[in-house]
């Protein structure tokens, strides 16, 4: 009977992890260059005791990992000169081994080009610090000011995507060297995030209706667990 209990309860464990997934995804909709999180599970045999590794038939399942669709979203056009989308693959390599596809960039009272929350975009050169004067960065991402090249965006790609660790919701850790690449850049443009909404809110809800189906599945064991125990107990 127990057992019963333990494989309705891990399911139902895993759906609610699933349906916080799903919620972080729904929440970040809006987020500019977001990629969206997912999970995926794995299913092993129970054993017949503990002094056991035969199984039993019956299968409880566990998170098996947790992945990053890493796809390109849409484009929408915003006219900025500081705002970059990556046409491809590709994204915009940061200092402190950091890399992001968000491009909504600024500068800073120091002259260099920041993201949102102030890491500075590298370039062939190092960070890139501009002048005064009109921006201007080609498809191929080289930086001008005033006509003059300033640096060229460094953007770089990464073979397997187990060397990303996202360090937010728009930032992402990498190890190991990154090979460089060679996106088309657009200037005024952003990246919208990949997250479908439709199709995540259809999945929560199917998500919600198995976490139910568990939950009613725990409680039938746990009421026959007591029918069971107060029978005994008459005896």
């Amino acid at each position: 009977m127990y057992k019963g209990i333990y494989i309705a309860l891990s399911g139902a464990v895993l759906k609610h992890t699933q349906m916080e997934v799903i919620s972080q995804n729904l929440a970040n909709a809006d987020t500019i260059g977001y990629k969206k999180d997912q999970i995926t599970f794995k299913d092993y045999l129970i054993p017949q005791d503990a002094f056991s590794d035969a199984p039993d038939g019956r299968a409880m399942s566990d998170i098996s990992t947790f992945m990053t669709d890493l796809s390109v979203g849409n484009l929408m056009k915003t006219g900025s000169l500081l705002d970059i989308a990556i046409e491809g693959k590709g994204f915009i390599s940061l200092e402190g081994n950091r890399c992001t596809r968000r491009g909504d960039l600024k500068k800073n009272g120091e002259g260099y080009l920041t993201t949102q929350n102030n890491i500075k975009v590298l370039g062939e050169k190092g960070p890139i610090q501009l002048p005064d004067g009109a921006l201007q960065i080609n498809e191929s991402g080289e930086v001008s000011v005033n006509g003059e090249k300033v640096d060229s965006l460094k953007i770089v790609d990464f073979q397997q995507s187990e060397n990303l660790t996202k360090a937010g919701g728009d930032i992402f850790f990498f190890k190991g060297n990154p090979s460089q690449t060679k996106g088309v850049i657009k200037q005024g443009y952003l990246e919208k995030s990949n997250v479908e909404i439709v199709k995540e809110m259809v999945l929560m809800i199917e998500m919600f209706r198995e976490f139910e189906s568990f939950q009613k599945a725990i409680q039938f064991f746990d009421d026959a667990q007591g029918k069971a125990t107060n029978e005994i107990a008459k005896i």
